[in-house]
């Protein structure tokens, strides 16, 4: 889990599509840079979503992209058997590793909550070195160790957590933005109904998609990278607007503030607030719910996360061996070449009643025509699941939310 070159070349082979000096090219290299550091904060995909639709069991074995690490802790809630993560980014790893230790080994669900709930904790770092330094591996000490100018990164979690990585620094500007507009996300936040929220986005928020900073920048693909947007997704984004991204950013927006109670939805705090409510009750990722706590600290141990890709781990996996499959978006980065090779593991190591969950920046299914029919007629897609699973998502970043299951 360090910076070595072949980590590079997993980013490099699953971003870069285009030649280096094109325009695309260039940005797919600029953007696998900055995804070699920490992105998310936290993770952007809802994990009531995906075990509803996982139906996780005791004698399930789950294999995901780790991401921010909030998922692979959510499902230890659902109690199965393993869970096998990986991710690109040495900084998710460390930071998921980070969890996982936290909860082994911190002495109380009040400790673990500063942490990673509050985040923002002067008595955080002092309880890494006292605590979790020493039960880390080395490459995950090292990462937390390791920072500029005499800050380490472990100090982040005494500053506000959530305000760091890529993601932390894209709210930051758009509460910057949000300024400049003249708007405040506190009546947001206040809010005791659906009607009121949206009320606030109709009148407060909509009428800044007009305005020509932030058309300019939208439109803009390098824009989105604080949201873990490559280029290929941002085309994607875009072709459902109809080749602008205005309208389809608008929708999004709108979801995340309109769709569901603000008391609800931590993603709109996370977005509106940068952290999670100050005070109970609040709506909090399932890990963090006090009553998880000693079943996430009883199954900690049945988790692995990897720096490594996916298809490759998966190469290395028995026949039949996993029931559950998170690829996040991640499918939407690859080539057909690559999807190809990812399904062709998925389908040798899925149980016959596996199911398969991901997430498209667009609206369509990117499957069918891409992956060849001998995998794919493998498999049934569930549209009313995957109907039910985008309805419900909180998260409201993304346009399709979809499921397949293992036939027979």
């Amino acid at each position: 889990m360090t910076y070595s070159p072949s980590v590079g070349d997993q980013l490099g082979a699953a971003v870069h599509q285009n030649e280096v000096l094109s325009q695309s090219g260039l940005l797919e290299r600029l953007f696998s840079r900055l995804f070699h550091g920490l992105v998310y904060p936290q993770i952007w995909e809802d994990p009531v979503v995906d075990m509803a639709a996982l139906n996780i069991g005791p004698t399930d074995n789950i294999v995901c992209i780790a991401s921010g690490g909030c998922n692979v802790m959510s499902y230890l809630t659902a109690e199965p058997a393993s869970i096998l993560a990986v991710d690109l980014s040495p900084a998710h790893v460390a930071l998921g590793r980070l969890k996982l230790a936290a909860a082994r080994c911190l002495p109380d669900y009040d400790s673990f909550y500063d942490f990673f709930g509050s985040a923002d904790k002067p008595v955080n770092p002092r309880r890494y070195d006292a605590i979790l330094a020493p039960r880390l591996d080395p490459d995950t000490r090292a990462y937390w160790d390791a920072g500029l100018l005499g800050r380490r990164r472990i100090d982040m979690f005494a500053h506000g957590f959530y305000r760091y990585g890529l993601l932390g620094r894209f709210l930051g500007a758009v509460h910057l933005v949000a300024r400049l507009g003249g708007v405040d996300f506190g009546p947001l936040l206040d809010s005791k109904t659906l009607e009121e929220q949206r009320a606030f986005f109709d009148t407060k928020v909509a009428p800044l998609f007009e305005l020509g900073l932030v058309r300019f920048l939208a439109r803009r693909r390098a824009s989105l990278f604080g949201l873990g947007i490559p280029p290929a997704q941002y085309d994607k984004l875009a072709a459902d607007g109809g080749g602008d991204v205005i309208p389809v950013l608008r929708e999004r927006v709108r979801k995340l503030m309109c769709d569901f109670p603000i008391g609800e939805n931590y993603f709109a705090w996370q977005a509106f607030n940068r952290g999670y409510a100050p005070q109970a009750p609040r709506s909090l990722p399932p890990y963090l719910d006090p009553s998880a706590f000693e079943t996430v600290r009883r199954h900690g141990a049945d988790v692995r996360i990897l720096n490594r890709s996916l298809t490759d781990v998966l190469a290395e996996e028995a026949d039949a061996s996993k029931q559950c499959f998170v690829l996040l978006d991640a499918q939407d980065w690859m080539t057909d070449d690559q999807l190809g090779a990812l399904w062709t593991q998925i389908t040798r190591t899925a149980s016959a009643d596996a199911r398969v969950i991901f997430r498209t920046g667009g609206q369509a299914d990117i499957l069918p025509g891409r992956v060849a029919p001998a995998l794919l007629d493998q498999w049934q897609y569930d549209a009313a699941e995957s109907r039910r699973g985008f309805l419900a998502d909180r998260s409201a970043i993304y346009g399709g939310f979809h499921v397949y299951r293992r036939k027979g």
